[in-house]
């Protein structure tokens, strides 16, 4: 009788548990996670880690485990990061953001589940001219290869140089697509044909033709329309300071070299490829 009491108590106290979200465990392994910290857009480095993943682990638990983590708002808002507090300096805000695989999140980083694999940063910046800057670049090959928020979606590479036309024979393609395709199917990415729903779409071509597409044009309306910091004034890409203002003329693309690749923020699933050689 006593035995079965004592079972009893304990498949009770299990359902408790079970029904206060409380679980028994870690989980199993879901694969290795990168997890990278910096300041001010990348370019002060504060911590790089690659983390086994279990089940049960979130963007905040994984960042939790490598840094010293204070929160806001019952744990779900991250107020310093070893030290480097959100703050406003000289009347200009300063806060920290995080990306996983490339993609600014939708939700918490505590609500944010990891499948393994993913790419993580967090990046504390002054976002004074932009709040929101939903895609980077940095994450290569995501989220081609594994999708978005787990979603896998079809890629399709387009080329829009003068003369180019729609075909399935990627070596009847200008250089610069051929450059593309390969770099996509190195990693292992399918480039998809025609034009699937929810595909994740490469702009490749020449400024003059690629802006006139209606997402891509978004970029000569400065970071604060398409999250970009970069813009073409003539032939010569210029790249844009934190504040969207000319940093480093890049000047036109050199003949008989390696052309610039610029690999723009996520505008509604296109991205822009610019400069590869022809």
């Amino acid at each position: 009788m006593r035995s079965r009491r004592g079972i009893a108590v304990a498949s009770a106290l299990l359902a408790l548990l079970a029904a206060a979200g409380c679980g028994l465990g870690p989980g199993a392994d879901v694969g290795d996670v990168r997890l990278t910290v910096t300041r001010d857009y990348g370019q002060v480095p504060m911590a790089e880690a690659t983390v086994a993943a279990k089940e049960s682990d979130t963007v905040m638990r994984v960042l939790e485990g490598e840094a010293d983590v204070s929160t806001r708002y019952g744990g779900g808002f991250v107020h310093s990061i070893d030290g480097v507090a959100e703050e406003n300096r000289g009347g200009e805000p300063y806060d920290w953001f995080f990306y996983v695989d490339g993609e600014e999140s939708e939700v918490g980083a505590a609500d944010y589940d990891l499948q393994g694999r993913e790419r993580i940063w967090w990046d504390y910046r002054n976002w004074s001219a932009v709040n929101h800057v939903p895609e980077v670049v940095g994450s290569w090959p995501a989220p081609f290869e594994a999708g978005i928020g787990g979603e896998r979606r079809p890629v399709v590479v387009e080329c829009l140089f003068h003369g180019s036309f729609r075909t399935d024979d990627v070596q009847k393609e200008p250089r610069a697509c051929q450059t593309t395709h390969a770099a996509l199917e190195d990693e292992g990415v399918h480039v998809a044909t025609g034009a699937p729903e929810k595909a994740l779409r490469l702009l490749v071509g020449p400024w003059s033709r690629v802006q006139q597409d209606p997402i891509a044009r978004l970029i000569g309306a400065g970071p604060e329309e398409s999250g970009v910091f970069a813009e073409f004034d003539g032939s010569d890409l210029v790249a844009l300071d934190e504040a969207g203002r000319a940093a480093d003329d890049l000047g036109p693309p050199r003949d008989n070299s390696p052309r610039r690749v610029l690999a723009a923020a996520w505008l509604g699933g296109a991205r822009l490829i610019d400069n590869l050689p022809c």
